[in-house]
């Protein structure tokens, strides 16, 4: 029996060309979207999944109050592993992580080779224990015990070594640190927050042998063991605070995040070592897009099947007739339903398998083809199949199966209320969809060019930041800004700690010493230089120093105008005052004073900042303006000085202007991809309407017939065939606006600065989706009004 439904079904497919044409290929675009879409949110979800004791691994989180600045942080306190390990012994292992250089390239050298190590890390033993981590090559257990050791992943020893035991040899880092390979691991997965390629003994940190309680630049790990609530450990962290901080100095208390969640919902979260940062957000997003996606395309062939129901209710007149039951009527239309589907899986299948190199690039992920025949998406394509057929084919089974054969079979039926008002719900559900992906992908559109366009206070054009953290002589960083200056196609050079774009120290400003809160202020030790270069406005005052002799324990600080109206001071009046920042032991004074800059996306509003020249930190960063218009040229002669002057350390760069950009990759990723989805979802949308409006001129040729026998013109045939899916689509617009705006207004409060959601969005919106359905309609309705109205009445 069975068999003979699909065999109806396909001959039904054969005889219906066109319409099975447009019901499989809107299917079709509509499952590889959403294939894609599953697979790159199941890619996501996938984070460190991998780790065998998952389920009990959890990071600190520093949590600060209104008093410092409201922010969630993924370091904690270097001193804080030791005195759980001490004091909490229902937490099996805790493990500390500093990044090198807290964020910075580590410049190794290999048997005179010079190599850039962007994932150097120094973390305590038990970060192997608590990620379970695979060794190839010495003792995981003793690896890094020891001062001044290190173990390097497989691909990295290849890197460094070659083909060579790379056991017992030694690698030096930015010419200062001597350290010794004792091990060799598997490189970590993809889908690992954690992606180390060395990892280093934390005992030959600064921060081993004198740990601190105010410097939380660390990040922790710990394994809780089995039946632990993390509620109670969270509450012996705060005891454990009340231990070692008195209550005026507690500006922060600690909370720990499962290891499930770190990828996903960190992005808030500042100072994460990551890059891998995922978004609950965009997963969310992603996910409604496919269900949206995968809605139009069903409603498709909803429609299509409703707008054949005249001819399809004369056939289940005469099957009931004959004593065909209800429920063989509704396994025969879910077979032709199942039948289409099936082919337009396969055909969506190929389609995906197609495009995910081009996705990949789009979303910056690592998907494999072999992806689409794991068991879990397997199953997911099989309930693909299933709630599409479900959902496509519950007109057709029920209401069709539902109805009496005199119902069926009598011509008051076949322009039945109940069918037309179907119809138009569905081509209004399906425009509203598309109108709400039209509007979103202009909001975000807009969002980005107001972005790039907003003055950011400072110019990052023509600017190149050198890393100098393999340079331990100042002599020789002094010999290089010199050199680089005499360079003619160079205007500045500044040496900085950072620059706008990179984080830098983050200390406390206070208005007086009874100033018991504070106010959080980013501080950049840099060189006088640094205000011309990046073209900061200098409100009053002047710049740094040039010169700043040895064992002078003067401050100068120049700040921006945030710090200042927290100050209270006007410009003028703020020079040569005293200022109070954390860590300067009250000897600083207000030098100049330059107007906000952007020193951080545009999702934060801006902070107080300030440029000092207190020894504190190291200039890491040699900033260089040129005026050439030849960049490889310039690049050349950078590297070629970097060369001379600095011959033991590789010539690393960046671009200051570029920098800004990758601020709001994830933001361009977004638009790109509702761009490309949205246009594909308006073609599949477009799909449907093309053949309702074949269809519509196929029923009403007669009347078209005539129409034009009786002098009608072909704008008007046209005209008339058009208007009524221009109503529908009209009150798709109704319908779309509002939720559209909710939706997009959400998506912008995750920006300090953003647009206003003005009207024109939603006029360009609607004459865009108006002029679609138009174009669309019209090819059908003029070629029903050219054709010869001879053909259309001869049966009469």
């Amino acid at each position: 029996m069975f068999k003979n439904y699909l065999k109806i079904a396909w001959r039904n497919l054969k005889t219906n060309r066109m319409f099975s044409i447009i019901n499989i290929l809107g299917l079709a675009i509509g499952l590889a979207i959403t294939i894609l879409l599953f697979l790159s949110i199941t890619y996501e979800r996938s984070y460190n999944s991998m780790y065998k004791n998952k389920e009990n691994i959890y990071r600190v989180l520093v949590n600060t109050g209104e008093s410092y600045d409201s922010k969630i942080y993924c370091t904690a306190p270097a001193a804080l592993a030791p005195a759980i390990k001490n004091d909490m012994p229902e937490v099996k292992y805790a493990a500390r992580i500093l990044k090198h250089g807290f964020g910075e390239t580590a410049f190794v050298k290999v048997n005179n080779t010079n190599f850039l190590e962007k994932e150097l890390y120094w973390c305590d033993p038990e970060l192997f224990e608590i990620f379970n981590i695979e060794f190839l090559k010495g003792n995981k257990a003793s690896a890094i015990n020891r001062p001044n050791t290190v173990t390097i992943s497989e691909s990295t020893a290849k890197k460094y070594f070659g083909d060579s035991n790379p056991m017992g040899k030694t690698i030096l880092i930015d010419n200062e640190k001597q350290l010794e390979v004792t091990g060799v691991f598997k490189d970590f997965p993809e889908n690992s927050t954690l992606h180390c390629n060395a990892v280093a003994s934390f005992s030959s940190t600064f921060a081993a042998k004198n740990p601190s309680w105010g410097n939380s630049s660390f990040e922790t790990y710990l394994q809780l063991d089995e039946n632990v609530l993390p509620s109670n450990t969270e509450s012996q962290l705060q005891s454990l605070l009340d231990k070692n901080v008195d209550k005026e100095g507690q500006w922060f208390t600690f909370s720990l995040q499962p290891l499930e969640k770190v990828h996903l919902y960190s992005t808030d979260y500042s100072n994460s070592y990551s890059k891998r940062v995922g978004d609950i957000d965009e997963i969310n997003n992603l996910s409604f897009l496919a269900m949206l996606i995968l809605l139009i395309a069903c409603v498709n062939y909803m429609n299509l099947m409703t707008a054949k129901s005249e001819k399809r209710s004369k056939d289940v007149g005469i099957n009931k007739t004959l004593g065909a039951s209800f429920k063989s009527l509704i396994i025969r239309f879910y077979s032709e339903t199942g039948l289409i589907t099936l082919i337009a899986l396969i055909i969506g299948l190929f389609i995906s398998a197609l495009a995910i190199p081009l996705f990949n690039n789009l979303t910056e992920q690592n998907l494999s083809v072999t992806l689409l025949f794991t068991p879990q998406i397997l199953i997911g394509l099989l309930l693909f199949w299933t709630l599409t057929t479900l959902i496509a084919g519950s007109y057709p089974a029920f209401y069709l199966s539902s109805s009496s054969p005199k119902a069926a079979l009598t011509s008051a039926n076949k322009n039945g209320k109940g069918v037309v008002n179907i119809r138009k719900g569905l081509v209004v559900l399906q425009f509203a969809a598309s109108v709400i992906l039209i509007v979103g992908v202009i909001v975000i559109y807009k969002q980005l060019q107001f972005m790039q366009n907003q003055k950011l206070g400072f110019n990052s054009e023509n600017v190149v930041a050198i890393s100098t953290t393999a340079v331990q002589e100042n002599n020789k960083k002094d010999a290089l800004v010199q050199e680089f200056k005499s360079l003619s196609m160079v205007s500045d050079v500044a040496m900085a700690q950072g620059f706008p774009g990179v984080t830098v120290s983050g200390r406390m400003l206070f208005k007086n010493e009874n100033d018991e809160n504070g106010f959080q202020i980013r501080t950049n030790r840099a060189d006088s230089e640094i205000i011309n270069l990046l073209k900061l406005k200098l409100l009053a005052g002047k710049t740094l120093p040039l010169v700043k002799q040895e064992g002078d324990t003067l401050t100068e600080v120049i700040l921006n105008k945030t710090a200042l109206d927290y100050l209270g001071y006007t410009p003028e009046e703020s020079i040569g005052k005293k200022v109070l920042i954390g860590g300067f032991r009250g000897n600083a004074y207000i030098t100049g004073i330059v107007d906000d800059f952007n020193f951080e996306s545009l999702h934060q509003p801006i902070g107080a900042y300030a440029f000092h020249n207190r020894r504190t930190e190291s200039k890491n960063f040699a900033l260089v303006r040129f005026k050439s218009n030849s960049l490889t040229g310039t690049m050349d002669q950078l590297g070629s000085v970097f060369s001379k002057v600095i011959p033991d350390s590789a010539f690393e760069y960046l671009f200051l202007d570029k920098n800004i950009e990758q601020l709001y990759a994830q933001e361009r990723k977004t638009a790109m991809l509702g761009f490309i989805f949205s246009i594909l979802a308006i073609f599949v949308a477009c799909l449907g309407l093309f053949g309702l409006a074949a269809f519509t001129a196929e029923q009403r040729k007669k009347e078209i017939g005539i129409r034009k026998v009786l002098g009608a013109t072909i704008i008007g045939i046209t005209q008339m065939l058009s208007m009524d899916f221009l109503k529908l689509v009209m009150v798709a617009l109704i319908i779309a606006f509002p939720i559209a705006f909710w939706l997009m207004s959400g998506w912008l409060q995750g920006f300090a600065y953003r647009i206003h959601i003005s009207w024109y969005i939603f006029a360009l919106s609607g004459v865009l989706a108006i002029a679609i359905a138009l174009v669309t309609v019209s090819f059908q309705a003029v070629k029903a009004a050219l054709s010869n109205p001879v053909k259309s009445l001869r049966t009469e």
